[in-house]
């Protein structure tokens, strides 16, 4: 009653509507897209270990690293199988909430986020911090994810696979009104910036003061514990792990004190202070109902079985991947076989190995066909490659596969191209490569299966806006063999424009950091072909890239420079790394020849002892600052 009378009221003075109001919570109107939203402090991810023996070596590696022999306290709490989030609160409010993202930006679904009963909009103080940034888990309890697809299923609509995938798709949602349908909650195990407002000496205590501010913090977390303390925990926990109201993989083993914590430091994508304990993998007997081919983008053949369906935390597995023939001969995998399959990391099933004694008579070896199974053409293995191919680019498989990859969110990020709408455009011959995603036309997709009118607009709409993307955006979009985000992120750094790109030599490559002669080669081939050169030529007409075509050198005084970082820095490696980029330069992890530079802080190693051998010069985080901002003439 209180409910329905604050929205008459609001509905008579919507004047007087609060982003705090409970009203909010039922979801706005429909958004376009999501922004992206940098992390100050980046989301970094966790080293993981999957036995008691790896744990172990993380615990003398903090202690060589502190250089005592005294045992270090730790702090020992769940890995949540859900999705990472940020929490901005301003004066209390909640303004801001954020996906993790690749750790240096996620995106805004603070309407979504809105949605969640458990996330307070505003912090129960009398005097809150002026901002807070806070990190957590959404979730979906496994009883409400069951409850969920139970609906589903009597609507005639597919099913969830798992609770993750419910609460990502969830979170993603352009409409808040389908999220504020959605049972998801949300645990709250650590903050980015703000945290010098609580004064707080260890993790235990400032998830004391997070649950004092109506955050939700889970109960099952275990403080100042021993190394044994905390091993003790995840047997435990595991032990309890069918018994939890969450999906769960292992445990997250945490130094519990920040002033150690500081003294750690972090690496490039990692705290040195935690590590993820990862709960042993899920195992069944089942059987492998048939094997079959199916054709990748780049033309390899993989060999997956269908499997008699068998359920694996919380999800039913029906198809496992081999791999590839050299793989298929050695675990002998056939027709008719039982097999042991896991969830490798509680995520991908994988056949562990045969059950010899239980196979059938009559079984047969399995051999990858000789003529591709979608198009027909005769396939390849090239020289000390495991790989079998289908050489036609035009075989539908590839063009499905190609498609799929240059609209990735990671790629050209066309939102709403899935896998069955490009299924339908290759197979009623629309679209013969990416650039012909741009002469779609709306009287056409309206003509396709579940495409009406607005979906045709919005999908339009996508492809409008990814005209304009970055240079490594598109490298990386092409799908050339070899050349994954970072290489992209190298090769657009190095070279400034497509024109430099497609003019280099196989020697100029391979002089970059972290580009080698197989991806030297896999480039230049790639661009030698001119079928491909055609395509470049198609999308350049169609697409713009944002960043300059000729930067400016004193805007990026270590253009081509190679910096290694070691020792403790006095901030997060990762900003340094950032700052580095954004001056032109490439941060590696590894000394070489073509080093420019160590860039060493405390306690560097024996990374300086080989600088020196080398000859590659050393600085300290002045000198570094000195090229990174050079002084005006």
């Amino acid at each position: 009653r209180l409910f329905r009378e604050l929205q008459e009221i609001e509905g008579r003075h919507p004047e007087w509507v609060t982003p705090d109001s409970p009203s909010q919570r039922v979801g706005g109107e429909p958004a376009t897209g999501f922004r992206p939203v940098p992390h100050v402090v980046p989301m970094l991810s966790l080293d993981n270990a999957v036995s008691e023996e790896e744990v172990r070596a993380f615990d003398e590696r903090v202690r060589r690293f502190l250089k005592t022999a005294d045992p270090v306290r730790y702090v020992a709490e769940p890995k949540y199988d859900g999705v990472a989030v940020e929490l901005l609160y301003e004066d209390g409010a909640f303004v801001l909430g954020s996906t993790r993202g690749d750790g240096r930006t996620g995106e805004d679904i603070t309407q979504n986020l809105r949605t969640v009963r458990s996330i307070p909009l505003r912090l129960q103080a009398d005097r809150p911090p002026p901002l807070l940034e806070v990190r957590g888990e959404v979730f979906m309890p496994l009883e409400a994810f069951d409850q969920l697809n139970r609906e589903r299923l009597d609507r005639g609509l597919e099913p969830f696979a798992n609770p993750r995938n419910a609460t990502a798709g969830t979170l993603r949602q352009l409409d808040p009104r389908v999220a504020a349908a959605r049972p998801l909650n949300l645990f709250v195990y650590a903050i980015g910036r703000g945290g010098e407002a609580f004064g707080v000496r260890t993790h235990g205590e400032l998830l004391a003061q997070l649950g004092e501010l109506g955050l939700k913090v889970n109960p099952r977390v275990a403080q100042s514990l021993g190394l044994d303390g905390a091993i003790e925990f995840h047997r435990a926990l595991e032990a309890d792990r069918d018994g939890l109201a969450y999906e769960a993989d292992g445990t997250v083993i945490k130094v519990d004190d920040f002033a150690v914590r500081e003294n750690l430091g972090e690496l490039e994508r990692s705290p040195r202070w935690a590590i993820a304990y990862k709960f042993a993998p899920r195992q069944e007997v089942t059987r492998v109902l048939d094997i079959r081919a199916y054709v990748g983008r780049t033309g390899t053949l993989t060999p997956v079985t269908v499997l008699e369906p068998v359920r694996m935390g919380g999800v039913t597995v029906t198809h496992a991947s081999l791999h590839n023939q050299d793989e298929v001969d050695k675990l002998d995998a056939r027709v008719g076989d039982t097999v042991l399959v896991q969830r490798a990391g509680d995520v991908i099933p994988k056949v562990v190995h045969v059950i010899h004694e239980q196979r059938p008579e009559g079984t047969r070896p399995y051999q990858l066909p000789d003529r591709c199974p979608e198009c027909g053409a005769v396939t390849v293995r090239l020289p000390d490659e495991v790989a079998i191919r289908c050489p036609n680019l035009s075989c539908p498989a590839q063009v499905r596969e190609r498609l799929r990859h240059f609209a990735s969110r990671t790629a050209l990020d066309i939102d709403g191209l899935g896998e069955k709408l490009v299924d339908q455009l290759v197979e009623r011959r629309l679209v013969h490569r990416p650039s012909d995603l741009f002469a779609l036309r709306r009287e056409t997709l309206v003509e396709l299966d579940r495409m009406g009118e607005k979906s045709a607009e919005n999908l339009l709409a996508q492809i409008e806006q990814a005209r304009g993307t970055s240079l490594a955006r598109f490298l990386y979009a092409l799908g050339i063999r070899h050349v994954g985000r970072r290489v992209a992120t190298v090769l657009a750094a190095h070279l400034g424009t497509l024109e430099r790109l497609l003019q280099a030599t196989r020697e100029e490559l391979e002089s970059m950091s972290e580009v080698g002669p197989t991806i030297a080669e896999s480039v230049r081939t790639y661009l030698a072909d001119p079928d491909n050169r055609a395509e470049i030529d198609r999308l350049r007409r169609e697409l713009t890239f944002g960043e300059p075509s000729a930067p400016e050198p004193r805007a990026r005084p270590l253009e081509g420079k190679t910096i290694v970082l070691t020792g403790t820095l006095s901030e997060p490696r990762a900003r340094v790394r950032t700052r580095i980029e954004q001056a032109g330069g490439v941060v590696t992890s590894a000394l070489s020849q073509r080093t420019d530079y160590l860039v060493a802080g405390e306690s560097p190693g024996s990374k300086h002892r080989k600088a020196e051998e080398l000859g590659i010069p050393i600085l300290d985080e002045e000198a570094l600052r000195k090229l990174l901002e050079p002084e005006p003439d």
